[in-house]
């Protein structure tokens, strides 16, 4: 893979990552989590049991995101979904945005810049709090997904 492709790929993936409440489609959303049911209830019931088991430990609520959404601009919601690097980044450049506004009193031009970071997180997260179900359900999806996972290679490991 060439570095220009490998760029392109980081920047795509930054961008959906970045503004994933803009680009998860519900309705893929909602035939993963079918999909995702199907396959459990397909597993024997022992397997069955561990697989709900490890889900209820783990699962996240779209309520508690929304909540933590609340306070869009401290990115609260993405420790919740574990996402530690994009809420450390929220977290930070927030944190930036009070200290340019609040300590930068004599030059007008850096306290706008504290004001337009804030904006901007503003921008990026508020779509997030009108998409909390279906983004908190592409998580449990998603955790679903290497919860089976696991179960399958641990299956495949006792057949050998």
């Amino acid at each position: 893979m060439t570095p220009t492709k490998s760029n392109g790929i980081a920047i795509h993936l930054l961008r959906i990552k970045v503004f994933e409440a803009f680009t998860l489609d519900s309705k893929n959303v909602k035939e993963i989590a079918e999909e995702v049911r199907a396959s459990a209830q397909a597993l024997n019931e022992s397997d069955r049991k561990i697989f709900f088991k490890k889900l209820n430990e783990q699962i996240k609520d779209p309520d508690t995101y929304a909540t933590l959404n609340f306070f869009v601009i401290a990115g609260l919601h993405h420790f919740y979904l574990k996402k530690y690097i994009r809420g450390s980044i929220n977290l930070s450049l927030f944190l930036l945005a009070l200290v340019t506004f609040f300590t930068i009193e004599d030059d007008q031009w850096l306290g706008g810049i504290g004001v337009l970071i804030v904006v901007l997180i503003v921008l990026i997260e508020i779509p997030a709090l009108f998409r909390s179900q279906i983004i908190v359900e592409n998580y449990n999806n998603n955790l679903s997904q290497k919860i089976l996972s696991a179960i399958s290679m641990t299956d495949d490991f006792r057949d050998h």
